[in-house]
C-alpha cells in the first residue's frame, strides 16, 4: 500500500504545541490529556443561554477519562483507511476529501477496491497534520472501534470496524446510527466518540476541582478569542471566521495545535474552530451532536452556550472529530499519578 506521508513539522514561520513522535501510536500519552475532577457540577447550555439546540445541563462527568489533545488528523485517518479501507464496504472515504475547491483534507485514493486490487490512500505532508474532514458520525464510530480493536488490518467487519466500543453491524442509515449506543468498559469498550459532557468538560471546565466553574470559550477565556495565526501564538486564538478566514485556500484548516498558547484548561487544542466535532448526543430525536464551530463559522459558535447537530450520515467539509478514552480504573489511576508526577517536575523546572 502507499506509504502515509506525515508532516515532519509545521510550515516555515509557524509554531505549534508539542506533537507526538508517532501520530499512530495511540498508547502514547502525548496524544491525550487526562480529564480528572470526577463528579464535577455541570452548567446550562443551549437556547436558554445563547443559541443552538435545546437547553440541557452539560459538563458533569462522574469518572476520570482521557480525550484527544488534538482533533483526528488527515494523516491518522489515512492510516485507518489503509488498514481497513482496501475494500471500502461502508464508504469511510469521501471522494471530496481530495478536492481543494471543496476544502478537502487532501487524502487521495488509488487502486480498484477489491481484495485482489485494494484501494491505497495517501495524504501530502503539508495536509497530514490538519484535521480530517468529510467524515460522518458513523465514520467516527468505526474509527473508534478500530482503535478499540487494536488498529487491525483487514476487511470492515466485527473484528475491525463493526464491533468494539459500538455495535454497528453494518449500520449506515440515519435511523440505524441513531440507535447505536456505546458499550461500557466492562463490555469491551475503550475508545469512543466523546459524550457531549466529556467534550464540554474538556473544553470549558476550569479544571479547579469538582466545581461548576466554566469558561465561555475553550481557549481558557471568558473574553472572545481572535483568529490570529501568528508566531508565537499570543494566546486566546482559534481558527474561525472573523472578517475573513484565519487561513485561506487551499488549507482553511490550521495544523492541529497551531495555537500553541491557546489550550483549554485541561490542555486540549482546537476545541474552538477548525472543524465541527461530533459527539454522542442526540438532539431533536434525529440528529447527532456537534460542537465548537469551524473555520467558516463566526465566534458565537465557539461559545460554551452553543449546541449544534446534524444527520449522523452527513459528511460535511467542516465536520471532523476527536476521540475519548475510558481506561480500566487501574490504568486510569496510574495515568493520573503519572500526570501529577509530570506536573510536579514541570513546576520544579519553573522555580
Amino acid at each position: 500500500m502507499v506509504a502515509i506521508l506525515l508532516a515532519a513539522g509545521a510550515a516555515v514561520g509557524q509554531t505549534h504545541a508539542p506533537w507526538p513522535a508517532d501520530w499512530n501510536n495511540w498508547n502514547d500519552p502525548a496524544l491525550w490529556v487526562t480529564v480528572g475532577n470526577p463528579g464535577n457540577v455541570g452548567e446550562a447550555s443551549g437556547w436558554g443561554r445563547d443559541n443552538g439546540g435545546p437547553e440541557r445541563i452539560c459538563g458533569s462527568v462522574a469518572y476520570a477519562y482521557n480525550i484527544g489533545k488534538y482533533e483526528v488528523t488527515a494523516g491518522q485517518y489515512t492510516a485507518f483507511l489503509n488498514a481497513v479501507g482496501g475494500v471500502d464496504t461502508y464508504a469511510l472515504y469521501n471522494t471530496d476529501m481530495t478536492r481543494a475547491d471543496w476544502m478537502g483534507c487532501g487524502i487521495t485514493r488509488s487502486g480498484g477496491g477489491t481484495e485482489g486490487d485494494p484501494y491505497a490512500y495517501a495524504v501530502p505532508p503539508d495536509l497530514a497534520n490538519r484535521p480530517v474532514n468529510y467524515v460522518s458520525w458513523g465514520d467516527a464510530a468505526r474509527f473508534a472501534n478500530w482503535l478499540t480493536n487494536g488498529q487491525p488490518k483487514g476487511l470492515q467487519n466485527a473484528s475491525t470496524t463493526e464491533d468494539g466500543s459500538y455495535y454497528l453491524n453494518g449500520a449506515t442509515s440515519n435511523a440505524a446510527l441513531l440507535a447505536v449506543t456505546r458499550k461500557t468498559v466492562e463490555q469491551g469498550g475503550r475508545y469512543y466518540i466523546p459524550t457531549e459532557d466529556e467534550w464540554y468538560k474538556a473544553a470549558y471546565h476550569k479544571n479547579d476541582g469538582v466545581t461548576g466553574n466554566y469558561f465561555d470559550y475553550p481557549t481558557s477565556s471568558d473574553s472572545p478569542p481572535s483568529n490570529d495565526l501568528v508566531t508565537p501564538d499570543g494566546g486566546n486564538n482559534a481558527n474561525f471566521w472573523q472578517n475573513g478566514y484565519t487561513i485561506g485556500s487551499s488549507y482553511y484548516r490550521t495544523e492541529v495545535g497551531a495555537f500553541e498558547n491557546s489550550p483549554s484548561p485541561y490542555g486540549t487544542f482546537d476545541q474552538g474552530g477548525n472543524v465541527w466535532e461530533w459527539n454522542e448526543a442526540i438532539l431533536f430525536g434525529s440528529y447527532r451532536g456537534l460542537r465548537c464551530g469551524s473555520f467558516i463559522y463566526g465566534i458565537l459558535n465557539l461559545r460554551a452556550a452553543c449546541r449544534y447537530d446534524y444527520y449522523p450520515t452527513s459528511e460535511g467539509y467542516d465536520f471532523g472529530f476527536r476521540v475519548s478514552e475510558v481506561p480500566e480504573p487501574a490504568s486510569m489511576a496510574l495515568l493520573v499519578l503519572g500526570g501529577l508526577g509530570m506536573l510536579a517536575r514541570r513546576r520544579g523546572l519553573r522555580r
